[in-house]
């Protein structure tokens, strides 16, 4: 596997803790209406994935 998508992807695990899901803001936005809940995590530069990106953590909806 290879592209921006898996560099994100591996970018973003740098900001995950146990058992946290961490998503983009693009995941964020692409998911809109499914109940999945989101906390702000704030902006980060991402090495080799051009611009800064809002990161957040997935929560239920509980």
């Amino acid at each position: 596997m290879s592209g921006i998508a898996v560099h994100l992807a591996s970018r973003l695990l740098d900001h995950a803790g146990a058992g946290d899901v961490i998503v983009s803001g693009t995941v964020k936005d692409l998911v809109v209406g499914s109940g999945v809940v989101f906390k702000g995590r704030g902006e980060a530069i991402l090495r080799d994935v051009p611009g800064s990106w809002q990161i957040y953590a997935a929560t239920d909806a509980g």
